[in-house]
């Protein structure tokens, strides 16, 4: 077997799960569950309707590439949203034939394109040992892939002393050196924070003198707080410093978060074309094509943006509710983007997840099971997510049972 299986942590849902196990909470209060980025807000019935009308299309196999409506619509939306003129200077052209790739969704195309993408034997294969690096807390697939691709996991604290974005300079160019892939995620899960265009510019600069590629999770990018000011793309970036081949980038997007419909498991990869190229050789072995009635649906969602203001709108609505709720008696703010409250609880986040479930039939997820142990601290360690992914009254009443909760503990 992979030796790297031996290494992977327990997900942090299975650590929830025996967390909570011997709770009883009270039978009188309805469970709310805020633990899980799991969007459930209704799906929009025209994706269903298209889903539905294309059912007798799953008689045949999907191409890997995907239909060449798909790689227009998709990279129409880029050009639309990531990549808008008036932000490039200029008209810019996605290429649908060599730059865009749909998936089913970004948590396996994010552990494939490192598994297609690192070489365990160095940068070379010098031998001197491959680097992932990573947020931390992230999202538990990309510490996942590393190990998975026999690779190390570099860890880049993410904590209110550096803004909740990861400290790039901070890091010694040896490790760079080592380093074959940088994930970057914005708006944060679960910090919630933006990168910002100059960030990302630097990345792309430091990239380039050291021989690595930023693999960007973008699946948040469209749930943000001021209609007049997305988050800036990677590509945009790119673009914005001459690199319009978009070189070393590869961003990953999702319809889950941006159209409520995490089960379609539709979402694509955008960017360099010749990493495109051997990351769709790798897809023609790897066996995951998605259904065509997947990929019609997704063209309609893809091509329409009245529902994603809608649900933008939602989302601003449950943070303008709740966080007067929360604000006096936790050390929270408002993120930036995302659809996250990054609370610090002022003591064990562990504890107080379990008791709140106990006494409130609420679940979160604590902050230490996002992170991991990483010079000398946990960054998530004090801290839990809230994921405001239930409906507005009852993100509302689980603001309210959160303040009971903390008021009863004194």
């Amino acid at each position: 077997m992979n030796p790297g299986l031996e290494r992977l942590t327990a997900y942090p849902f299975e650590r929830l799960a025996q967390l909570l196990r011997d709770t009883r909470p009270p039978a009188a209060l309805a469970h709310i569950a805020m633990s899980i980025g799991e969007p459930r807000h209704p799906p929009p019935r025209f994706v269903l309707d298209t889903l539905q009308a294309n059912l007798h299309q799953l008689g045949s196999y999907p191409a890997t590439k995907g239909l060449p409506a798909l790689r227009t619509s998709i990279a129409a939306n880029l050009e639309r949203q990531a990549l808008p003129a008036g932000a490039t200077g200029q008209a810019v052209a996605v290429d649908p034939e060599t730059m865009v790739l749909p998936v089913n969704g970004t948590r396996e195309a994010l552990f494939s394109f490192v598994q297609a993408t690192v070489d365990p034997r160095g940068k070379r294969g010098a031998g001197s040992g491959a680097l992932v690096a990573m947020p931390n807390p992230c999202y538990q697939i990309y510490e996942g892939a590393a190990l998975l691709a026999g690779a190390e996991p570099y860890y880049l604290n993410t904590t209110a002393a550096t803004g909740m974005v990861p400290d790039l300079e901070a890091v010694p160019p040896a490790i760079w050196d080592r380093c074959q892939v940088l994930f970057l995620c914005s708006p944060g899960n679960p910090t919630g924070a933006v990168l910002s265009p100059d960030y990302l510019k630097a990345t792309l600069e430091l990239a380039e003198r050291h021989d690595f590629v930023i693999a960007a999770d973008e699946c948040y990018a469209d749930l943000y707080l001021n209609e007049e000011r997305p988050p800036p793309s990677l590509l945009l970036a790119a673009w914005q410093t001459g690199r319009t081949r978009f070189e070393r980038c590869m961003i990953f997007r999702s319809l889950s978060k941006r159209s409520s419909v995490p089960g379609l498991r539709s979402g694509f990869v955008a960017g360099d074309p010749q990493l495109m190229q051997k990351y769709l050789l790798y897809r023609t072995y790897h066996g995951c094509a998605m259904p065509v009635p997947t990929q019609l649906a997704s063209i309609a969602a893809w091509d329409d943006e009245a529902h994603v203001i809608v649900n933008r709108a939602l989302y601003r609505e449950k943070f303008r509710r709740v966080l007067p709720i929360l604000a006096p008696h936790l050390d929270v703010t408002l993120p930036d983007g995302g659809f996250y409250l990054w609370p610090d609880v002022r003591g064990d986040d562990v504890e107080f997840t379990r008791a709140l479930h106990a006494q409130q039939n609420v679940t979160i997820l604590p902050g230490s099971y996002l992170a991991r142990d990483n010079a000398g601290e946990n960054p998530g360690r004090g801290r839990v997510r809230i994921s405001l992914v239930a409906g507005v009254e009852d993100c509302v009443q689980a603001a309210q049972r959160i303040r009971g909760f903390v008021q009863d503990q004194g």
